[in-house]
């Protein structure tokens, strides 16, 4: 083979790797609201379709909310149960069975999934087979959700701690006693914790030792995750606010009053602060001030926390609906109706949703993503032959010796 033959072949390989890996790009929703600051956001293309694609049933309500990597689907159950399953067609790859129910919503980094439970127990097992690696018992029920950053795992108890634990082997590096459970899950970003506790305060810790940085009351119970976004953190409370507050000391930058409890947590991307609200309300805010941008409302309080993809805002509700709205607008695209109240939030991958319902069952939502995959492949090779073609053809003939 001659280097325009080597030239052609290496051309055509990459051609096809890249069209044939466009759709599967920025595919990853690696723990609670997609990453450790909370954004809510995927670089994903939005679903327009809400086509069920497959349903998964467990053996009890699903509250736990889906991370998504590697095309596996991993999520917990009432039931007790830690599922891997086919994010393509839902087929269990694996279970894995806890003391109780698990509520957290899993963390997938470097191949180990960590997940809590109310069991009192953290758990970090082999993503690809489920086998446990460690558990740390705390001493109350864990519904925190991990995340991991650095080689460690942060996470809240309803013992009233925050926890630190090596992401290797599970020894505890540090805990910070709080006044309260700690359902909030927490933020991490630039060194430093951020989470609610139910003593009613948001807290700052240093990711290092758990030094408390600063603390803000709020008056009632936090069980809203944090967000951070450009140097500001943003929380619900169950005193109906959501609250922006300055990262690095605490103080309040602005408050808005929702009609309901605020335990949803917020999603920001480019200055808008997306939230539910226990007044069946999903609220867009900006960002900067807190001024109302729009509101939706469902039939019955949003739990759920939204995620936003391409545009559009994705939220479950108490009312059976998973939504899809405008994130300029706020107007709806679309829902999809469960047979159980919707509290987990959405994981959005590939064009499809992935969700969790009361009715027991994980749906994955979209339009089928075989004839975009398909038209890909036969883009890559119609270009590679061309490639081919077009060398050969510019190729200098050897002429035969008569």
């Amino acid at each position: 083979m001659n280097r325009l033959h080597a030239a052609a072949a290496v051309i055509c390989i990459v051609l096809l790797s890249i069209l044939v890996l466009i759709p599967f790009a920025n595919a990853d929703w690696k723990m609670f609201l997609s990453d450790p600051q909370h954004s809510g956001e995927s670089k994903g293309k939005p679903v327009l379709t809400p086509t069920l694609l497959w349903s998964y049933t467990t053996s009890n309500m699903v509250a736990s909310s889906p991370a998504v990597v590697g095309g596996v689907v991993y999520i917990g159950s009432g039931d007790g149960h830690v599922y891997a399953l086919n994010a393509a067609n839902g087929v269990q790859l694996w279970n894995y069975t806890t003391g109780a129910p698990v509520w957290s919503s899993p963390a997938v980094v470097g191949g180990v999934v960590y997940i809590s439970s109310f069991d009192h127990n953290v758990y970090a097992l082999n993503a690809a087979t489920g086998s446990e690696i460690w558990n740390y018992t705390t001493s109350g029920p864990v519904d925190s959700s991990p995340a991991v950053v650095d080689g460690v795992v942060y996470v809240g108890s309803e013992n009233h701690n925050v926890y630190a634990l090596n992401a290797t082997n599970g020894k505890k590096l540090w805990n910070y006693i709080t006044g309260g459970d700690v359902d909030s899950s927490p933020a991490v970003v630039s060194g430093v914790v951020y989470i609610g506790s139910d003593d009613g305060n948001v807290y700052a810790l240093n990711t290092t030792n758990g030094t408390q940085l600063w603390s803000h009351p709020t008056g009632a119970w936090v069980w809203s995750s944090p967000a951070v976004a450009n140097g500001v953190v943003y929380v619900g409370s169950d005193n109906d606010n959501v609250y922006a507050f300055n990262a690095t000391n605490g103080t309040q930058l602005w408050y808005y009053a929702t009609g309901g409890d605020v335990g949803a947590s917020p999603a920001v991307i480019g200055g808008v602060v997306y939230v539910g609200s226990d007044d069946d309300n999903v609220y867009a805010l900006n960002a900067t001030n807190g001024a109302q941008l729009w509101n939706y409302t469902t039939s019955l309080y949003v739990g759920s926390s939204p995620a936003v993809v391409g545009g559009v805002v994705y939220v479950g509700s108490y009312d059976g609906n998973v939504y899809a709205l405008s994130a300029a607008s706020g107007a709806k695209l679309w829902n999809y109706t469960t047979d159980g109240q919707v509290a987990s939030s959405p994981a959005v991958v590939g064009g499809v949703v992935y969700v969790g319902s009361f009715d027991d069952d994980i749906y994955a939502l979209g339009a089928s993503s075989t004839s975009s995959n398909t038209l890909f492949i036969i883009v890559g090779v119609v270009a590679a032959v061309v490639i081919v073609t077009i060398v050969f053809f510019l190729m200098p003939r050897k002429r035969l010796k008569k």
